[in-house]
Parts: C-alpha cells; sequence; structure tokens
C-alpha cells in the first residue's frame, strides 16, 4: 500500500464523489459523509430521489447515467466547477443478473457490463486527469465478494465483478507511483434493495440447473432485505478506511465475505499446488551450461 497523500485543502474538507447514490451503499455512503462534514458530489440518474441529502451537509446533486459519456463528463467537469477537485471518487453504481450462464441473455449481460465494468471505467478515466494534476486522491471501486468466488446463478455477474478486481489491481499499480490509491471493496450479503429491485433475472429456466442455479436465484429473492450486512456500517468502515492516508487494496465486508474469500486462498493455493508439477514443466527446459 501506498500512503495517500493529504486532499484536504485551504478551502474545506476533501470532495468525494460518488456514483448510484438513489438507494444501498451509496445512499449510506453519501450520508455519512455529508453528515461528516465532506464536501460531496452525489449522483444517480433520477437526480429527485436524493435532493433530501442535500440538507445534510455541503452537497452538489448532480444526474448522472454512468453509460453515458455525455453525463459522465458534465458531471465531472460540473463537480470540479464548484469545489475545484475530486478527492475520492467512489463507483458503486452497479446492476446484478440472476441466471445459469447457458440461461443468461446477451442483451441483460452487455446492459450489466454497460454499468458495472465500462461504467466504472469512463468514470475513472474521466476524474484521473484533475486528480494527476492535484498529484494525490483516492478511487474506490465497490465489487463484491462475487468478484472472488464464483455462486451459481451469478456467473456474468461473477465476470463482472471478476473485471472490476482485475481493472483495479492493474490501475494501482499505474497509480501509486503518482500518490493516487485504489481500493476496491469487497461486500457480502448487504441489506440494500439490489437483490430485490436492481438485479434482473433471466426469463429462461433449465429444469437441469433447479438444484443449483435455481435454487440460488429463490435463496437470493427470499433474503432480499435479511441479509447480515448493515449498509450503515459498511459506509462507516469506507470513510475510515479513507481517512487513514494508508486505505487497503481490498476491503472485505461483512463476515460471509471474508469467510468466503479467506476460504477460497485455502482452495485456490490447494489446487495450485497440487497441479505444480505440471505448471512447471510447460516452459522451455533450462539450457545446460
Amino acid at each position: 500500500m501506498t500512503q495517500t497523500k493529504n486532499t484536504s485543502t485551504a478551502t474545506g474538507k476533501p470532495v468525494w464523489f460518488i456514483t448510484g447514490c438513489s438507494t444501498g451503499f451509496g445512499r449510506e455512503l453519501a450520508s455519512h459523509v455529508l453528515e461528516s462534514g465532506y464536501r460531496a458530489v452525489i449522483t444517480a440518474r433520477d437526480p429527485e430521489k436524493i435532493r433530501d441529502l442535500g440538507s445534510k451537509g455541503e452537497a452538489q446533486i448532480l444526474e448522472l447515467d454512468v453509460t453515458d459519456q455525455g453525463q459522465v463528463d458534465a458531471a465531472i467537469h460540473a463537480a470540479e466547477e464548484k469545489f475545484g477537485r475530486i478527492d475520492v471518487l467512489v463507483n458503486n453504481a452497479g446492476i446484478g443478473y440472476f441466471a445459469a450462464v447457458e440461461e443468461s441473455e446477451e442483451e441483460q449481460v452487455r446492459k450489466m457490463f454497460e454499468v458495472n465494468v465500462f461504467g466504472m471505467g469512463r468514470m475513472i478515466q474521466a476524474a484521473l486527469p484533475g486528480m494527476r494534476r492535484q498529484a494525490g486522491g483516492s478511487i474506490v471501486n465497490v465489487s463484491s465478494i462475487a468478484g472472488l468466488v464464483g455462486f451459481p446463478a451469478l456467473g456474468y455477474y461473477n465476470a463482472s465483478k471478476f473485471a472490476v478486481e482485475g481493472l483495479s489491481a492493474a490501475l494501482r499499480k499505474e497509480l501509486e507511483p503518482l500518490g493516487i490509491s485504489v481500493m476496491v471493496v469487497e461486500p457480502s450479503g448487504f441489506r440494500t434493495d439490489w437483490a430485490g429491485r436492481s438485479a434482473n433475472e433471466s426469463k429462461t429456466t433449465i429444469d437441469a440447473y433447479a438444484d443449483t442455479a435455481g435454487m440460488a436465484r429463490s435463496m437470493l429473492r427470499s433474503i432480499s432485505g435479511k441479509q447480515e450486512g448493515d449498509p450503515v456500517r459498511a459506509a462507516q468502515a469506507i470513510v475510515k478506511a479513507i481517512e487513514s492516508g494508508n486505505p487497503p487494496s481490498h476491503l472485505l465486508l461483512g463476515n460471509a465475505a471474508f469467510d468466503g474469500a479467506m476460504a477460497n486462498l485455502v482452495e485456490l493455493r490447494k489446487q495450485f499446488s497440487a497441479g505444480e508439477t505440471v505448471s512447471r514443466s510447460a516452459d522451455f527446459p533450462p539450457k545446460v551450461q
């Protein structure tokens, strides 16, 4: 990890820019950031749904669909015009999709990737010139435990979040020398309406997957609003990590996320070690001196 430069300015506390604030993590994070005295750019596709957050502190309320390059550019420009800088970019906007891989509809999958992957990329590319000019800042990419561990019925959602993980890992190596940190947030199940509202599912079901993807679909819908994770505590954890000045590269949130990630590490080590001889045999033999 690289120490992030102090981004306080003479005109006020650091400026946060948060996408997807109408519900769930985004809304709770925006609320906590403003109540903590930070200046914040609060965005949503329908700004009327977040208008009330403006009363909590020094906020700029903006319309933003991360799949629209024009809106992305306009929002970043408006934020920099108002506050002069963006210190923390939180890429929270995202949607889900439930289906076995064979059941999945390409149109829905592409829609999800446009938000979860390409939308995040648009935001990063638009915000980085300003962060580079000020030689500091933090990027927070909201992934999921599903970005580290595969689950039935979430194959393409897994793929989108694995993409977030891979992009973030490369971005971190590019930006750390510039004084800009990159933190990936990996929650498990939290009491948001992700499973109840923002996650579509395939219209097609295949009986062969009833005990895997089918069962997982039903379970995900049934526990919506009853998950163990508390979005308020999650928001506090994210802010605390950034305030430390040395944010971790990965922030697992929730017991299930931590336990699942650690179990996955154990299984990966086991699988890699079992295949070590074959893996090492694929190189050209070393030259004999």
